[in-house]
């Protein structure tokens, strides 16, 4: 398969903000353009997962790129619910090892905190299998049952699913795009409210705002994109094999690492989909980035933190980085990116492969990014 390279990043600061999502996108998608030295691209792949009712417009993909002054650019929209970010990256991808393009624009955006919280709950809700939402079921519901399962199966504690939350605000206190900059501690995640027990509020991600972009390229440069694959699920959670490992992730990590023609042996820099804390810990494992059962260990040894042997989310995650849904996975590529050219000021760490991995829904459309620097 031709080789895609990375030839730009750029994103937006994630948190309340007052612009347009328009307009967030666009600052994210100048910037990575800006950074490809490109004018205009081949193709653009927009990602949003539900602008016709967070923000009331439909036919996003033209419209974010007459937004941006490329009317005549061929644009489409991609959605895998929040990890359709990742989703367009892979769409994009395709598009340039296709031969179809030399370039695209990958952009993904999200405006949510304008809308109160419950109505964002049941927005982000919509991607639970219907059946069970009829019976209550929420995305924070259905992680705490999936957080019981792991406790009951494995005797992972709270402390140690406390510590993620910990540890990628320490990240997130030093990323100046992150929505939280403040480090927490280990009791103020567990004295924090209840919001689906287990899990306590800090144990869950933030509602955000914000924009991230790639620009995909035929044309050399440091960075490029040695792996993606795809892993779903049943929608349903009663019908899974298993509550306490995602087959999404581990497929999609499969068709990741048979691309990259490498494993999880030489990853080195990871950013995974920490939408609520404990999912770090199932990630690891299910990635093949640590051995099984001993994801709780290696975060509270400080093996994951940014000087231990394999920092996660050095971009503070989704807990402090933030969540703007359709955002999510493009800027888990821009930070690997950035880490990767050694553009990570403040959180640097030293790598030459990266890992990204998007949860969309609750597991039912995964993906994995495997992320190499050349020469």
């Amino acid at each position: 398969m031709p080789n895609v390279w990375i030839a730009g990043a750029g994103m937006t600061r994630f948190g309340k903000r007052q612009e347009s999502l328009p307009d967030l996108v666009a600052e994210a998608a100048r910037s990575a353009l800006s950074r490809a030295q490109l004018e205009t691209p081949d193709s653009i792949v927009v990602a949003s997962m539900n602008p016709e009712e967070f923000i009331g417009e439909g036919n996003f993909a033209s419209r974010i790129a007459t937004h941006m002054g490329f009317a005549h650019v061929p644009a489409l929209r991609v959605e895998t619910a929040t990890s359709s970010g990742a989703a367009a990256i892979y769409s994009g991808f395709a598009g340039v090892a296709a031969g179809l393009y030399r370039s695209v624009l990958v952009v993904g955006g999200e405006k949510m905190t304008h809308l109160p919280t419950p109505r964002v709950s049941e927005l982000i809700g919509r991607s639970i299998d219907p059946h069970e939402r009829s019976y209550g079921a929420t995305m924070p519901a259905l992680a705490g049952l999936v957080t019981r399962a792991l406790m009951a199966a494995t005797g992972v504690t709270l402390k140690e699913i406390s510590q993620v939350s910990v540890k990628n605000h320490a990240h997130g206190a030093l990323n100046p795009y992150a929505h939280f900059r403040e480090p927490l501690s280990p009791d103020a995640v567990l004295e924090s409210r209840i919001v689906a027990d287990p899990l306590r509020l800090y144990h869950c991600c933030p509602i955000s705002d914000g924009a991230a972009a790639v620009v995909l390229s035929a044309d050399p440069s440091p960075v490029r994109i040695a792996g993606i694959g795809q892993g779903t699920d049943t929608l349903a959670v009663r019908y899974r094999e298993s509550l306490v490992s995602f087959r999404a992730t581990r497929a999609a990590a499969r068709a990741a690492y048979a691309m990259a023609g490498f494993g999880a042996e030489r990853v080195e820099v990871a950013e995974v989909h920490d939408a609520f804390s404990p999912f770090e810990l199932m990630a690891l494992e299910d990635l093949g980035l640590v051995p099984p059962g001993k994801a709780a260990r290696a975060t509270l040894s400080g093996e994951t933190a940014l000087d231990g042997r394999l920092p996660v989310n050095p971009s503070g995650g989704l807990k402090a980085r933030g969540h703007p849904l359709a955002a999510t996975g493009i800027a888990q590529v821009v930070e690997l990116f950035w880490q990767l050219i050694g553009q990570a000021h403040g959180r640097q760490v030293t790598a030459t492969v990266g890992l990204s991995h998007s949860i969309g829904g609750l597991a039912t459309n995964n993906w994995v990014i495997l992320l190499e620097r050349v020469g």
